[in-house]
């Protein structure tokens, strides 16, 4: 039956606006520790961050199905009415969290050195990001416990709760990182301890969310280890894992030429990609209120309502994608001389900086149909629309990058995410007939 009639752009933004403030703080944290380091005079710094930011990236995202699948699966719930299953998914998926970050902290020697191996560094750069590396994975249950808590609160329909818990933690990882490395000079040791401190505390703020204003309903292991929905919880979480092997493929590749090619184009590289993050944090927002309205109007079997939230989530990604196309085009090199103060990296990096101004209109559908597919719960077809993308990435990559560089490698990239964008597109068109 249909739900409470609201308008669907007015419901759009309601989740989608804290959830770009909430998003807007990510993105601004990682320029701010760029910047931090960027300042310390060395590009080896800046390699640092981005090669340690690269093993975490592959780490976390491998379990971004705790977020994506507490999201979509949890919105269904709350359109129909089903709170035993809020709190089952809630409570199977920390269980999955705690398991999983224990598991790293374990491994964490050899998921180091097995990293760095592949990543090809040169030995100075190595041994910064391992110390970066060994500090901030001590923070691995706590990230993975907040994947679980901001994907449940999203599909409760709660984004301004997720909107508070990012602000805490990137406000306090960013006062205690600058603490670190400017007052005490720890150096890249300072914004591991920073973000480490951070991510701990976040995760008990958002646990203390969930139990002051929800009623979650405890589950005995029968509940949890219930046959039906452990079934579907590893069916839908186990599409988004492989396809989040291709994304880290991709990413650790892009992450790896870039190292192959020395310090220097490293540096240009993982500053050009504080762009893409920019961008992508922004579309996020769009991409979250997606979740939550397609798995709310799914649940609630409201069919109309469901194609028109489709069709202006798609619209409100256009107007992101211009916005950013005229902003990257306009102050790119503004940007640029904001992150580093090393003019050489600056200049090499303005060489390819028409690479970036394509970024948002190559990838907005992407984005925007992401989170349409989560919140439907569609993630069979999230993993063909992936794999398939990563197949033209390295397609494109190993015919262009021997030929023409870097500029290859770029091409490859922005070939990537067009490719995401045409065949969502092509397979989203069930949702808004």
């Amino acid at each position: 039956m249909p739900l409470r009639k609201v308008s669907i752009d007015r419901e759009i933004l309601n989740l989608a606006i804290p959830s770009i403030v909430t998003n807007i703080t990510t993105p601004l944290l990682g320029l701010v520790d760029v910047a931090i380091v960027g300042h310390m005079g060395a590009a080896a710094y800046i390699g640092a961050i981005a090669v340690g930011g690269s093993m975490f990236n592959m780490l976390y995202w491998l379990f971004g199905f705790l977020r994506m699948g507490s999201s979509g699966m949890t919105a269904q719930y709350y359109g129909s009415g089903d709170k035993e299953g809020q709190s089952r998914i809630l409570e199977q998926a920390l269980l999955v969290a705690l398991i999983a970050g224990i598991i790293m902290i374990a491994l964490r020697r050899p998921i180091c050195d097995a990293t760095l191996w592949f990543m090809d560094v040169d030995a100075t750069t190595m041994e910064l990001a391992r110390t970066y590396f060994m500090i901030l994975i001590w923070g691995a249950p706590a990230v993975l416990g907040n994947y679980v808590m901001c994907g449940w609160l999203l599909g409760m329909q709660n984004s301004k709760a997720t909107m508070w818990i990012s602000i805490f933690i990137n406000v306090s990882n960013i006062l205690v990182s600058c603490t670190f490395v400017y007052a005490l000079h720890f150096n890249i040791p300072g914004v591991a301890i920073g973000t480490l401190f951070s991510q701990w505390a976040g995760f008990l703020l958002a646990v203390s969310i969930a139990l002051l204003r929800y009623d979650i309903i405890p589950c005995g292991i029968k509940e949890l280890l219930e046959l039906k929905g452990l079934k579907r919880f590893f069916r839908v979480n186990g599409d988004i894992f492989l396809r989040t092997l291709c994304l880290v493929a991709v990413t650790l590749w892009f992450t790896r030429t870039g190292a192959r090619q020395g310090e220097e184009m490293l540096a240009v590289n993982a500053l050009l990609m504080q762009f893409f993050t920019l961008f992508s944090f922004f579309m996020d927002g769009f991409g979250f209120s997606g979740e939550a309205l397609a798995g709310k109007y799914i649940g609630a079997n409201d069919k109309a309502s469901l194609s028109e939230s489709v069709k202006k989530i798609c619209r409100w990604g256009l107007i992101v994608a211009a916005i950013f196309t005229i902003l990257y085009a306009a102050g790119g090199d503004l940007l640029l001389k904001i992150l580093s103060n090393d003019m050489k990296v600056v200049a090499h990096a303005h060489e390819y900086l028409y690479w970036v101004i394509t970024i948002p209109i190559a990838g907005f559908l992407a984005f925007t149909w992401d989170g349409i597919f989560i919140g439907a719960t569609a993630t069979r077809d999230m993993l063909i629309s992936m794999a398939c993308a990563t197949a033209i990435f390295f397609a494109v990559y190993f015919l262009a990058y021997p030929a023409i560089g870097n500029d290859g490698l770029w091409l490859a990239f922005i070939s990537y995410l067009l490719g995401r964008s045409i065949i969502l597109t092509i397979i989203g068109r069930r949702y808004h007939k």
